[in-house]
C-alpha cells in the first residue's frame, strides 16, 4: 500500500463535528436562560411589588394606600407615564390626605451592598421609618440592623431638614458611636455590628441630601386630586 493510500485511511479529525455539537448546545442553552427570563420576569416583578407595598405601610406610619410617582429632571410623572427616573411613593391616610413619602436607598455593607426603603414625614421634616428590603450580612451580627430594637429606635424620628439655599439637609445624618448620640440627625451605631450600620447611615444621608432638596418643593403634586382645592 503506498504511501497515499495511507494517509486517506487515518480518520478525519472530530473536531468539526464536535463545534457544530457543542454551538449547537449553546445555542439552545442561551435560548432556554432567555426563556426563562423572560417567563420569571412577571413573577420577580409581582414579587417585589408585594414587598414594597408591605414595607411602605411600616415606613409610613398611618398609610392605608399608596402610589409610586417618577422625579424626573425636576419633576413628578406618574410611574405609568414614563420609565425613567427615580422611584418616590407617596402614602396617604383612610381620607385620602397625604402623611408621608417613602424612597430607596443603598449602600455597601460588610458582605455587599444593603438595599432599604425609608420613609419620611414632611410634617415633622424627619425619618419616621426604615425597612431592608435586601442584603447579605452575617448572621447574627450584620442582620442587627433589622432586629435591633434599639438601632431601628433611631428612625423613629430622624431629624431630616432641609435647608432650601443650600439645596442640602441642614444637619447631615451621620452614625455615632454606641451610646453616644446627642443630635436627633445622629443615628447611634449598633455594638458589633458597625460596618451594616454605617452603610445604613450612609444610604440614608446620600439619599435624603440628594432627593429631599428636590422633592419639597413638589410635595403639592403629590396630593390626591380630590384633596386639592
Amino acid at each position: 500500500m503506498s504511501t497515499a493510500e495511507q494517509q486517506l485511511q487515518v480518520p478525519q479529525s472530530p473536531s468539526i463535528s464536535m463545534m457544530v455539537v457543542l454551538s449547537s448546545i449553546a445555542m439552545v442553552s442561551g435560548f432556554l436562560v432567555v426563556l426563562v427570563s423572560q417567563l420569571t420576569a412577571p413573577i420577580i416583578a409581582e414579587n417585589q411589588r408585594r414587598a414594597i407595598e408591605r414595607a411602605l405601610v411600616q415606613v409610613i406610619p398611618g398609610s392605608v394606600s399608596h402610589e409610586e410617582f417618577l422625579l424626573q429632571d425636576g419633576k413628578l410623572l406618574p410611574a405609568e407615564d414614563s420609565a425613567a427616573g427615580e422611584s418616590v411613593y407617596a402614602g396617604y391616610d383612610a381620607n385620602g390626605e397625604l402623611v408621608g413619602i417613602a424612597a430607596r436607598a443603598a449602600a455597601q455593607g460588610y458582605a455587599d451592598m444593603i438595599h432599604l426603603l425609608y420613609g419620611y414625614d414632611p410634617a415633622c421634616e424627619c425619618i419616621r421609618g426604615i425597612k431592608v428590603l435586601k442584603m447579605a450580612e452575617t448572621p447574627g451580627l450584620g442582620d442587627k440592623i433589622i432586629k435591633d430594637a434599639d438601632f431601628l429606635a433611631n428612625f423613629d424620628a430622624l431629624d431630616a431638614s432641609v435647608d432650601m439655599q443650600q439645596m442640602a439637609l441642614v444637619n447631615p445624618i451621620i452614625m455615632v458611636k454606641h451610646g453616644s448620640k446627642q443630635h436627633p440627625w445622629e443615628i447611634d451605631a449598633i455594638s458589633g455590628a458597625t460596618i451594616s450600620a454605617k452603610a445604613v447611615g450612609k444610604a440614608l444621608n446620600q439619599s435624603a441630601q440628594a432627593l429631599l432638596p428636590q422633592l419639597l418643593p413638589l410635595m403639592q403634586q403629590l396630593e390626591r386630586q380630590e384633596q386639592q382645592p
